[in-house]
């Protein structure tokens, strides 16, 4: 199995409730960085267990996948036990011997189209571009010191084609025209979303997602932000947004970043 079909296989668990499955895609020191589950693979194994046992069955529907060396980042709308639809992107980092070794994620509820039509997760598009990972990856992160960080916010327009740009965001419409909106509306209610330090920049071809800590409403926030990147342009994001749960109701001491 690859490593993106054993991430895959991973999460089709919770569905499946097949804890022998999980038990032997995970390392026996499993880091978890979900702020509401145990560390450990047999953590993992018994909300595997839990889930199996409850009255509603689980789905999971993996929608794109992708790899980083020793990581894959999967995007992914997840119903636990019925409690509703959840978007998420989780990341796996594998060890040498081929394990699963330590996750993050972030979730969200998935919500209604945006002003555009566009979904949390529509718009599929096969990774191209495998030669330019790097300077993709070189590039958002010019993009979110810029722009998402606010050190450079007149380059905005150099990083987009013209008004050229999908957006999946479930309050923002298409286009730099639809951001600047947006941003204008937050601002007019003295709502701030700010970014402060980027943990993680994985990318495969032209696709690069962003983990990033900061705040919304004031409210610690972690920020996974997915872009497809044209013609050295950014032409389509996903993101989901969460906010950072009270240190109090950790379930593990590992951290979300």
């Amino acid at each position: 199995m690859t490593q993106i079909e054993k991430a895959q296989a991973l999460i089709n668990t919770f569905a499946t409730g097949d804890t022998d499955k999980a038990a032997s895609l995970l390392a026996e020191g499993y880091i978890q960085h979900n702020l509401a589950y145990g560390t450990g693979r047999d953590a993992f194994v018994e909300s595997v267990k839990a889930l199996a046992s409850a009255p509603v069955k689980t789905t999971v529907n993996n929608i794109r996948a992708y790899e980083d060396g020793d990581k894959v980042f999967l995007h992914t709308v997840y119903n636990f036990a019925g409690t509703g639809e959840q978007v998420a992107f989780d990341i796996f980092r594998f060890d040498g011997d081929g394990k699963i070794a330590e996750h993050w994620d972030n979730l969200a509820a998935l919500e209604a189209p945006n002003p555009s039509g566009h979904t949390q997760t529509d718009g599929i598009a096969p990774v191209k571009d495998l030669e330019k990972t790097e300077e993709n990856r070189q590039f958002i992160k010019e993009f979110l010191n810029d722009v998402m960080m606010g050190n450079n916010p007149d380059k905005t327009q150099d990083y987009f084609d013209g008004d050229t740009y999908i957006q999946h965001n479930t309050g923002i419409a298409d286009g730099v025209s639809g951001l600047s909106t947006a941003l204008c509306a937050l601002a007019e209610q003295n709502i701030q979303m700010i970014y402060t330090t980027v943990h993680q920049v994985l990318a495969q071809g032209n696709y690069v997602l962003a983990v990033s800590e900061g705040t919304f409403r004031g409210a610690p926030t972690s920020y996974y932000d997915l872009w497809r990147v044209e013609n050295g342009k950014i032409a389509e994001h996903w993101d989901v947004m969460e906010t950072i749960a009270d240190k109090e109701n950790w379930k593990n001491e590992n951290g979300k970043f």
